[in-house]
Parts: C-alpha cells; sequence; structure tokens
C-alpha cells in the first residue's frame, strides 16, 4: 500500500474510514522517494478495540467519574496504564502522566446586605455566586455600570473608572431602532443576553476593568438559582467547584430586581453608567475546601519540528453518582476518551514503524469539564506544558459514539464539526479534503453557525483554545435523550460511528503533524464568521 501522503495529489485513495483491518505493526517496504500512506495505522482503530476500552471506562466501577472523586481517580489510573502499555511517553517526565489541577469547592456562603439602613434576606433577595473568603465591606461610592457590557462597538466601561470599586449591572442588552441587539446587529440572543453565558460574559467585563466586585440584577434568573442555592445550603452541602487561585477571586452576587432598584432607584429606566451615592453594608462568611484532581497528557515528539504541537483532547470527567445513580457517561465522553487512546496508538505504531510524526502530538484528556471546562482552562491560562504560541491547532472530541434524534435529513454516518473554519480557512480546507480523500463521512456544520442558540462552540474545552487564538475543531454527534442521564451507557454506543469518527480525527491530525508548513491562523477570536457551511458527503 504505497500512496503519497499529499492531500492535493493526484489520486485519491479507496480506502475510507469505514474499512477494518487487524492490529499490526509490521514496517511497509518503501522507496525512498515514498510516503507512508495513514491509513495503514488509521485501521488499526477498530470498533472492536474501542468498544473493549468503553466497557471498561464506562463500568460502574468508575463510578460516573465525577470530578476529584474516587471514581475520576480510577479513570486516571487507567489512562496513564494504557499510555504506559503502548510504550507512549509522557512530557511530564518521569512517566508521571498526571497534570495537576488544584480546584476549591465553595460552600454555599450567605450573606447580609443592607441599603440606607434597611435589610435583605439570602435567598429571598440576593445569592452569593463567588467570594473569596469573608468578605466585610461599607461601600458608599458603588459604580453603576448599566448593563454591564464591554464589547468591540459598545461599552458600558468607556467613560468611567471602577477600578478597585463594587458595580452594579442589570440583565440584558440594548437594542437598535430595528430590534438587532447593539453588539451583533441581530435578533438572536447574544453572549450578553443568553442566561448563564451572559453572567460569566458581564463577570468577566467587570473583573478586566478592575473592579472588586458585581452584583448582578437578573430576575428571571434569581428565581431560578435562588431555590437551589437555598436548598443546598439546607443540606450543607457544598457548591460549585472552581480552579483555585492564589489570587483574590471577585467577590459577585445575584439579586432581585426589588433590591436592584433599593440600590438605584431608576434601575429600569436609566442606562447611563454613573457613580451612586447609595450606602450599602455587606457581609459574607463563606466556606470552601480544596480538591484535587488530575489531567492525562501523554505525548510523541516530533521528528522535525518538535517544538511545534498538535494537540488532540477529550475530556475524562463525567456527572459521577446522582440520587443513587451512576452516570456513565459513555457518549460523554466516554467516547471521546477512548478515541484519543485509539489514535494515540496509531501515531505509536506509526513511530515505531520509523513513520514518527514531524510536529509534537499531545493527547490531551482534561478533567472538571462538566464543572465548567476547568481542566483545559488550567492547561491554557494557567500551566501551558507547551507555549501556546507554539501550539498548532487543538482537535477536541466530545460525544462521538451516539446519532442525533433530531437529524431529519442525511446519512447516519455523519458528525457535527464545530469551529473549523473560525480562526484558520486553512484548516478547514484541510478538515474538507482529509474526509474527502480518506473518510467520506457526512460533515455537518448545522451548529457552526454564529448564531447557533446552543452555542456548543463555548461549551466544549477546545473554546479555551479558541480562546487564546488557537484553530480548533470540534467533534460532536449532538444530544440525545440519554445525554447527562444514568441511560447514558456503553450498549447504546453505535461503535461503526466511533470507529469512523476517530479514523477522521487521526487522518486531520496526521495531514496537520507531516504537512511542509504549520497551518496559518488567518482570523482571530471574537472577531470570526463563518463560511454558512451546510454539510458535505
Amino acid at each position: 500500500m504505497k500512496k503519497t501522503l499529499l492531500l492535493f495529489g493526484i489520486s485519491v485513495l479507496l480506502v475510507n474510514c469505514g474499512t477494518s483491518s487487524k492490529r499490526s505493526t509490521a514496517a511497509i517496504q518503501m522507496n525512498e522517494a515514498e510516503q507512508i500512506d495513514p491509513t495503514i495505522y488509521a485501521t488499526t482503530i477498530t470498533s472492536d478495540e474501542l468498544k473493549d476500552l468503553l466497557y471498561t471506562y464506562a463500568s460502574d466501577e468508575f463510578e460516573g467519574r465525577n470530578t476529584g472523586e474516587k471514581g475520576q481517580k480510577l479513570a486516571v489510573a487507567y489512562l496513564k496504564d494504557q499510555y504506559k502499555s503502548m510504550g507512549i511517553s509522557t512530557p511530564l517526565g518521569n512517566y508521571d502522566y498526571f497534570q495537576e489541577v488544584p480546584l476549591e469547592k465553595q460552600g454555599v456562603a450567605e450573606a447580609k446586605i443592607s441599603v440606607n439602613g434597611t435589610p435583605f434576606q439570602s435567598f429571598d433577595d440576593h445569592i452569593v455566586l463567588r467570594a473569596s473568603g469573608n468578605v466585610n465591606i461599607s461601600e458608599d461610592a458603588m459604580v453603576y455600570v448599566g448593563y454591564g457590557i464591554d464589547a468591540d462597538n459598545y461599552s458600558d466601561y468607556k467613560d468611567i473608572d471602577v477600578e478597585g470599586k463594587i458595580v452594579l449591572a442589570k440583565a440584558g442588552e440594548p437594542k437598535d431602532a430595528e430590534g438587532n441587539y447593539i453588539t451583533t446587529g441581530s435578533k438572536e440572543n447574544t453572549k450578553w443576553t443568553n442566561g448563564r453565558q451572559s453572567l460569566s460574559s458581564k463577570r468577566d467585563a467587570a473583573k478586566d476593568n478592575g473592579a472588586k466586585g458585581l452584583i448582578y440584577v437578573d430576575d428571571y434568573l434569581f428565581q431560578r438559582y435562588a431555590p437551589y442555592y437555598q436548598r443546598q445550603a439546607a443540606a450543607g452541602v457544598s457548591g460549585r467547584l472552581s480552579l483555585k487561585s492564589n489570587e483574590q477571586d471577585m467577590m459577585m452576587l445575584m439579586v432581585s430586581e426589588t433590591l436592584g432598584k433599593a440600590l438605584h432607584s431608576q434601575l429600569l429606566e436609566d442606562e447611563t453608567p454613573k457613580v451612586l451615592n447609595t450606602n450599602m453594608d455587606l457581609s459574607i462568611e463563606s466556606t470552601s475546601k480544596l480538591v484535587s484532581s488530575e489531567n492525562v497528557v501523554a505525548y510523541i515528539k516530533g521528528t522535525e519540528h518538535p517544538d511545534e504541537v498538535i494537540v488532540i483532547s477529550a475530556h475524562l470527567d463525567h456527572e459521577g453518582i446522582k440520587n443513587g445513580e451512576i452516570y456513565n457517561g459513555a457518549d460523554d465522553d466516554g467516547s471521546g476518551t477512548v478515541a484519543v487512546v485509539e489514535i494515540a496508538e496509531a501515531f505509536k505504531l506509526a513511530e515505531k514503524d520509523g513513520h514518527g510524526p514531524k510536529r509534537s502530538m499531545l493527547f490531551l484528556h482534561v478533567t472538571g469539564e462538566e464543572k465548567g471546562l476547568l481542566g483545559s482552562k488550567h492547561y491554557t491560562d494557567i500551566d501551558p506544558i507547551f507555549p501556546l504560541e507554539h501550539t498548532v491547532a487543538n482537535l477536541n472530541i466530545d460525544m462521538i459514539g451516539r446519532t442525533d434524534p433530531k437529524r431529519e435529513e442525511g446519512d447516519r454516518n455523519y458528525v457535527y464539526l464545530i469551529g473549523s473554519d473560525k480562526l484558520s480557512t486553512e484548516l478547514h480546507n484541510i478538515s474538507e479534503a482529509v474526509n474527502i480523500k480518506y473518510c467520506n463521512v457526512e460533515l455537518d456544520y448545522t451548529y457552526n453557525d454564529d448564531n447557533d442558540p446552543n452555542r456548543f462552540y463555548y461549551r466544549s474545552d477546545h473554546y479555551n483554545f479558541a480562546k487564546n487564538n488557537i484553530p480548533v475543531i470540534f467533534y460532536f454527534n449532538g444530544t440525545h435523550d440519554d445525554y447527562h442521564r444514568p441511560s447514558d451507557t456503553p450498549d447504546k454506543i453505535e461503535y461503526d460511528l466511533l470507529q469512523n469518527r476517530a479514523r477522521l480525527v487521526f487522518h486531520t491530525a496526521w495531514e496537520l503533524a507531516n504537512r511542509k508548513e504549520r497551518i496559518k491562523v488567518d482570523k482571530s477570536f471574537g472577531n470570526t464568521k463563518t463560511m454558512g457551511y451546510k454539510t458535505n458527503k
């Protein structure tokens, strides 16, 4: 099987991602002028081996792999053993495959607030979303920042100094005369109006402008969140996980419209940022505990450009045990996890035959995805093992073992691609060409739309690479009735599809690793528009 590797060469291989073969490491005799056919190694990724791995990884023994708990520890040990048995090393040295990810679990804090002498009660009028330790503040110079938006074409922070201040922001976003949101010119929800994402976007805007705290008025979200927080507090249950930081975290409260109006009587009508002459006394008693967790990192060093790195990622965690039921997470993201292991083995077999990748390959299993993309955020924002500027691309696999019941048209042999064109046109073109040459999977770009209401582009670990202007592709089969339910079990995985999709990722990674030139970034995060792709067979 002597074929050229060039994607845009004369011939197209007849062997596709659906072809299977038995595993072999036999070297292929070639003329010096020829390159190896990657299909030899792609076909070692088989449905049988994926199934064997997944029936263990998503078994009850692993207790749903909840971040920081026993099942997650068993999962990372299992992954380490897989890489050691394959002879795949780690960049961390001494066969230590674990990148420590220190986390902090906050208790449900309660606050005491009075405004101009009038007290307001926890859970009735306010909830503490974030606080580092205890807080005692008497504030008479709070800054009202309208909607709390800080975008390129519109900013509530433009003409006011909030450094070291507590800011008050309200839900929503202003609209133009046609009823379009001002930051996008569209009637579709934006990151400033879309529920939980608006919360994080406005938090980041306040923090980036130097505020020491944010009080956010969103009556709709408050009515949803407050009962849950109250139940958690009554049960003594710990709150959310976050990355542990040595820096003081910005305080954040969500409050009812009633409390918002007490802080600023013209809250609903006023859109102009200003300093408020409102006296507020605030005390927060916060409890937290440390949680240890790990990313698993394996590595094959490049032969010609070892400093340039391709990252293939999947998240290793899931939901754990809830109400006595194990959430096995076979598709989410057991499917992606075992695919990465099989892809790594295919690259290792090629290396053993003298065909190691020209660029380095990093196989990254991240923790805490279900808790807020924590493991990947730790890697990109706190402890990148390789410099981000040397990271060529991230191929992220999250749920590739099932089919989407909402798909009414097209072949079952499909995969949703998200993000391939958002930062690098070249990456998108390579992805398409690889698929045509080797796989013939239907590439569906439904969720790649900039206005996708699901906003999947922001909801898996590739996001933390993309925000650093690293080109990404997110491989995804869509959600289904077993998504985030105890019924997401290995017997429901469609292993032929898992095989085909894993092979597609392998072929794409092979081309990125072995092509002569590193792919170019021709767009920047936050300033991209997709090209309107639909599907390609």
